[in-house]
């Protein structure tokens, strides 16, 4: 290992950086596939992509981050979900152009390199890749003092799937009376953290994070921090049997901004609010912070992770193939969005 006294007096430890991707190899390795090309530690990732059966390829990107969740690992000490999180943020938009991805990197800055704490989220990194059968192939870890707080720091990363053109999802073929089934999610996943902290005054109490919540079963900081559902294998396997018309992932917006991403123009989503299993998560969250049911719909995923816009015949593919499914609602000719009932 090299040396350098002078930039470890400003703040960054060379050496600690080296320890860390010592440390991380082996987390990395486990997500390697058979397109892999090169081995972590060079300028980039090499990886060859298999068209024997995509003889049309389109290549789907998507990055994104975690987010104020990442406050919770903060406060909690705990770094190995949120590495999950990264993941399924990215590979969740992917999927809802019906691609299959294929690769991840990452991207980890922080105020001070602790190996062990680097290496514990790449592990959860790494557990979502190997969840979404994509290979973590690169990345980059920048010790960044005075830029962040020293126990702190920020993920993101990017993703990258392919889909046949044939097998792209097709919105334009959505009509009236389509239905919308819902893919359970696992909780809050990756966003609203902002208006959590406020309900639930955790800037000012953080022992609020280790009370026992009897509706939830766990402490409310386990709840919070319970990671992103990956809803890879379940869509895309979905795919292989039935026509998939969309899929919209819910995440920032809510049910206001998300599903209409995923519908055509004059088509809109009718939900009845009593068919919508709301996780007690958020009706814990609604409580404590008076928030409005609008602004809850307009955040929060309220217990639907995922949004896959079906004709009736494949439907009932879907709830007897995605283990808690169920019909949320149905496509109506509208140009309102969503319409909450």
């Amino acid at each position: 290992m090299t040396q350098n006294e002078s930039y470890r007096a400003s703040g960054v430890d060379i050496n600690a950086g080296y320890r860390a991707v010592e440390l991380m190899k082996s987390h990395v390795a486990k997500t390697f596939t058979s397109g892999v090309r090169s081995d972590i530690g060079g300028f980039g990732g090499l990886f060859e992509l298999d068209i024997t059966k995509t003889p049309h390829p389109l290549l789907v990107c998507g990055t994104d981050g975690v987010g104020t969740k990442l406050k919770l690992a903060f406060l909690m000490d705990r770094h190995d979900t949120v590495g999950i999180d990264c993941v399924a943020m990215c590979v969740n938009d992917v999927i809802c152009c019906g691609a299959e991805p294929q690769l991840f990197l990452d991207y980890i800055a922080l105020g001070k390199n602790v190996p062990e704490k680097v290496e514990s989220i790449v592990k959860g990194v790494a557990s979502g890749c190997i969840e979404a059968g994509c290979a973590l192939i690169g990345g980059e870890t920048a010790e960044m003092p005075g830029f962040y707080p020293i126990d702190e720091y920020d993920l993101a990363g990017f993703a990258v799937g392919v889909v046949d053109k044939s097998r792209l999802f097709d919105n334009s073929t959505i009509e009236e009376g389509d239905l919308l089934v819902a893919l359970r999610s696992s909780g809050v996943h990756s966003n609203g953290f902002s208006l959590v902290r406020k309900a639930f005054n955790l800037d000012s109490d953080v022992s609020r994070l280790d009370r026992f919540e009897p509706t939830l079963g766990c402490t409310l900081g386990e709840a919070l921090l319970e990671p992103t559902k990956i809803y890879v294998r379940p869509l895309l396997g979905l795919a292989q049997k039935v026509r998939v018309k969309a899929a919209a992932h819910i995440t920032g917006g809510g049910f206001y901004e998300n599903i209409p991403r995923c519908l055509p123009p004059g088509k809109g989503a009718r939900i009845f609010l009593e068919d919508v299993r709301v996780l007690p998560i958020f009706t814990l969250i609604q409580q404590e912070g008076a928030i409005p049911l609008a602004d809850m719909y307009n955040t929060f995923n309220m217990g639907v992770g995922m949004v896959l816009v079906l004709d009736r015949e494949a439907a009932e593919v879907a709830l007897s193939t995605i283990e808690g499914s169920y019909i949320l609602g149905s496509v109506v000719e509208s140009e309102v969005g969503v319409q909450l009932i």
